[in-house]
């Protein structure tokens, strides 16, 4: 083949080099450029071993990777429907731009949803409504061990870390969120400079301990000490997994660590860090509760809890009779959910691994009623939640409060490019290439995520009023209604096997029983 392209090659050449010459013209002589650029690729083409597609079909095989390379954009603007888009549809980024910029959001004509397909969920409204909340409830975090308790939003910026977004990204978060007065997880990556523009701070410890980190990885108790005790710093917290990538580490190559990543993560510049799948500091659920009340002293009496995305209901009930046992309670469990996001994970782990929100939470939810810790302990939910229905479905499934990313960062203008894990985040928000941050206008994207929460958490307070509550302690699991055959309708009082307070110490634990008997404080192995 290479042999009958060589001499076509050499044809065409000829005849356009022949045209030009005699019939002179510029067009010829840029149509004789063309004709040569295109007769290079096709020959690597041929003699590159990499891509069979284009050795078979030279220069119009790079239709191909084109088509692919667009393909995301075709489907999102041109092929899927206003609600099957994931991980967002369409209506719901649609909701989420235009609370941000403060755009009265409605939508005509009806629901485009199938309302009678298997899965479908719907709150129970009230004949008689109450008047909207005058203004939107606080969740006071910390327990009997806590000397500083914050008073959480209903929403918040869920963990996401700087070097995962940019630094104009992290900037206009933290000043919304000091606007709109709700809290700002870190994320694992640490409390970089571009945190410190007055919003409250949830400090993320990762398995990598950045921020407070050893010269040999390990945790770093008086550089934690330290930066714990700043007044911006509200609470603390150990990430034991993520909804994304449960039981998996990570892997920040030494070309993302810049001078400004590794000052922030307490890592040598342009140095590979790896962050363990597993924690140092504790391989017992005995020891991992010892630890966070070592964090509390360490952090001066400041809320402190764990996130997880939850695996298996064994060893969450280990955790909680190691509580029990250790008499050692954390002030707030994050539940983060298998359908949450992540810059990069394998595809296995996103679809594979990890319990999704909704029994994750009611797992945690039911065990800490179960145990009798429930009135000690704040749950938070992470995964998905974007708009106020979501805020109160979570509330009714056992959270205290919520956290959102990926809509956070639609706020600051994502548009669910998919490209987090390239550094070409079109819109400036998934990036660490100053030219493609610039686009991103920090005034202008703090005043969005403000408006966001509050329209969000807003338009939470007005679904509560038109079920006929004047508050969301009055939320209950029969006012979320799911159907679960063709015909059949159930709320989550008959979906969730009700727990009464402290049933697991009484031996009439139900289908808990035997989860609870394979528990041990000692292992995370059943």
């Amino acid at each position: 083949m290479l042999r009958f392209y060589a001499l076509g090659s050499v044809l065409i050449l000829g005849l356009i080099a022949t045209l030009a010459a005699t019939m002179g013209g510029t067009g010829l002589f840029v149509l004789l450029a063309v004709a040569v650029l295109l007769i290079a690729v096709g020959a690597y083409d041929l003699l590159q071993k990499q891509h069979s597609i284009l050795r078979n079909y030279p220069i119009i095989g790079h239709m191909r990777f084109l088509m692919e390379g667009i393909r995301p954009e075709l489907q999102q603007y041109f092929i899927e429907r206003n609600f099957d888009g994931t991980p967002y549809d369409r209506n719901t980024r649609s909701s989420i731009y235009q609370r941000a910029k403060g755009v009265k959001e409605e939508h005509p004509f009806g629901t485009e949803r199938d309302l009678y397909a298997v899965g479908y969920e719907y709150l129970v409204h009230s004949t008689a409504p109450k008047p909207k909340m005058e203004a939107p409830p606080r969740v006071r975090i910390g327990g009997p061990g806590c000397t500083q308790p914050y008073e959480m939003s209903l929403f918040n910026v869920s963990a996401m870390s700087f070097g995962s977004l940019s630094s104009n990204a992290i900037i206009a978060m933290n000043k919304g969120a000091a606007a709109g007065g709700f809290a700002h997880d870190t994320g694992e990556g640490a409390i970089s400079p571009h945190h410190r523009h007055g919003g409250d701070l949830i400090w993320e410890i990762g398995s990598a301990y950045f921020g407070c980190r050893t010269d040999d990885g390990g945790f770093d108790e008086q550089e934690f000490a330290e930066k714990a005790a700043d007044p911006q710093v509200k609470m603390v917290h150990l990430k034991l997994s993520q909804g994304a990538k449960p039981g998996i580490g990570g892997v920040l190559p030494g070309a993302k660590v810049t001078k400004e990543i590794a000052a922030t993560r307490d890592v040598e510049v342009g140095q590979t860090v790896i962050s363990p799948a597993y924690h140092q500091v504790f391989a017992t659920p005995r020891e991992l509760v010892r630890f966070i009340a070592h964090m509390r002293d360490l952090a001066g009496g400041k809320p402190t809890g764990f996130k997880l995305c939850l695996g298996s209901r064994v060893e969450f009930l280990a955790i909680c009779k190691a509580m029990l046992e250790e008499d050692v309670y954390p002030d707030f469990i994050t539940v983060d959910g298998a359908e949450g996001g992540t810059g990069a994970a394998p595809v296995e782990y996103s679809d594979h691994v990890g319990m999704p929100l909704t029994e994750g939470l009611t797992t945690v939810h039911q065990a800490l009623v179960g145990v009798g810790l429930r009135d000690r302990i704040k749950i938070g939910a992470s995964g998905k939640v974007s708009t106020g229905v979501d805020i109160v479905k979570r509330m009714i499934q056992g959270a205290d409060y919520t956290n959102a990313a990926r809509a956070m960062m639609m706020a600051v203008g994502c548009i669910q490019a998919q490209t987090c894990h390239t550094n070409t985040c079109p819109v400036g928000v998934a990036t660490l290439d100053p030219k493609r941050m610039r686009a991103l206008d920090v005034p202008d994207k703090s005043a969005r995520v403000a408006s966001y929460h509050h329209q969000t958490v807003d338009q939470a307070m007005q679904i509560v009023a038109s079920m006929g509550l004047s508050s969301f302690d009055d939320l209950e699991p029969h006012m979320l209604r799911r159907r679960i055959t063709h015909g059949r309708i159930v709320s989550y009082a008959d979906l969730v096997e009700p727990m009464e307070t402290g049933q697991l110490l009484t031996g009439s634990a139900g289908s808990w029983a035997d989860d609870w008997r394979r528990a041990d404080p000692d292992t995370f192995t059943p």
